[in-house]
């Protein structure tokens, strides 16, 4: 390895993904800036899913007790259900060493933790990136405001409308889906009696329905799939109709009507996603997150693969000078195209399962049960062994 100097990165982006990279990066010796567009951090919506793919990713950076404090327990007893309450199957807790990873987090608690981990200053924000360019041995990306900055690598982490995509790979225009989720958070007091600390999903005709804990399990995460011909806008704060979304679920288990019953306010966003790419590198530019590999919410994976990308990029470049930026770069294509792109495509198909879109419903059935098997390969996938693999080549 060559590397008498740090290598300089620009980050793209101050979401989960591109704080995520500046930690993994960060903490393997590299010199990492964070542009974000915004005026300031911070993440508008409600819950996701932290995975033990992920979760394990993120203990070993640090972030294990900020994330325990913060994230609401899934546990078993958490189900799949038909449309009337009744259990089709267990939802898969574990992976298959048993361990109980993964949590309901709100998103602003986990922007939070990752932005904590990060030294004053790592972060520009009123910073949007409008331009790229390089040389063999550096790039520069140049800013609305006037400004450029100059680095080793640039990493764009801005997301599935990313201003740097069209740099890497030829224009690729987001898919509507069809569908727009109606969600939101309800405090849990304010339900009687609800299985704590679970995550519980009802699949109905062409819709379906979520909920799980957020924020230590005193917040509930709600969210109701809803189809739509008409595309809806890609936004975390779009107010929805609350009773457009009791009346999509009026005749659904009494536990989801109860809940509907108690929501006074609610949100919507559009579904949308990406075909997977064909390269998501060029010469000094690497994309990462929904920049890279955008997916549909149905694995809730979106944010445990943006976290992969970070420690696969930090344990790559970990020792390198910038001369190997480029080589680095084409591993890291090598190793997360093909599983990110599997992710996608998986995505997609448990939508159509959680939709009922089945000729069969038994056959739907049967594969909700045996999703255990896929889960846990998600779910056992060590990023970072992967990727030391890789390099031992």
């Amino acid at each position: 390895m060559s590397g008498a100097s740090k290598v300089r990165v620009a980050i793209i982006g101050g979401g989960m993904g591109g704080l995520a990279a500046a930690n993994a990066l960060m903490q393997r010796g590299l010199e990492v800036t964070v542009f974000e567009q915004s005026a300031a951090l911070g993440e508008v919506g409600a819950g996701i899913f932290i995975y033990p793919n992920s979760l394990r990713q993120l203990e070993r950076m640090g972030f294990g007790e900020a994330l325990a404090k913060v994230g609401g327990k899934i546990n078993p007893g958490s189900h799949y259900n038909r449309k009337d309450g009744s259990i089709v199957g267990n939802i898969l807790t574990t992976d298959s060493a048993g361990w109980n990873g993964m949590y309901g987090m709100h998103r602003a608690d986990i922007l939070n933790a990752l932005a904590a981990g990060l030294p004053p200053g790592a972060v520009r924000t009123g910073h949007r990136a409008v331009d790229f360019s390089q040389t063999a041995d550096k790039a520069t990306v140049r800013f609305a405001n006037g400004e450029s900055f100059e680095a080793d690598l640039v990493v764009a982490a801005d997301g599935i409308n990313s201003a740097m995509q069209p740099f890497v790979v030829e224009p690729s225009p987001p898919e509507y889906s069809g569908f727009r989720a109606y969600r939101g958070l309800l405090a849990r007091d304010r339900l009687d009696a609800w299985p704590d600390d679970t995550h519980q999903v009802w699949m109905g005709e062409g819709k379906h329905f979520m909920v799980f804990p957020v924020r230590s399990g005193t917040l509930l995460n709600y969210v109701g799939f809803v189809p739509t011909p008409h595309e809806t806008l890609e936004s975390w704060s779009a107010i929805g109709d609350r009773d457009e979304l009791a009346a999509s679920f009026a005749d659904w288990d009494p536990r989801v009507t109860n809940l509907l019953s108690k929501v006074e306010t609610c949100f919507w966003w559009g579904l949308f996603d990406r075909r997977p790419l064909r390269t998501w590198i060029n010469g000094r530019l690497a994309l990462l997150g929904d920049a890279a590999h955008a997916m549909l919410p149905h694995l809730g994976q979106g944010v445990n693969q943006a976290v992969e990308d970070a420690v696969a990029l930090g344990v790559l470049l970990e020792g390198r000078g910038s001369d190997e930026v480029p080589a680095m770069l084409k591993a890291y294509e090598t190793l997360r195209l093909p599983r990110a792109s599997m992710v996608q495509t998986e995505a997609r198909q448990n939508g159509k399962r959680y939709d009922s879109q089945y000729e069969s419903i038994e056959q739907r059935d049967e594969e909700i049960r045996n999703a255990a098997a896929f889960r846990k390969s998600l779910y056992d996938y060590d990023v970072e062994a992967a990727a030391k693999a890789f390099i031992a080549q």
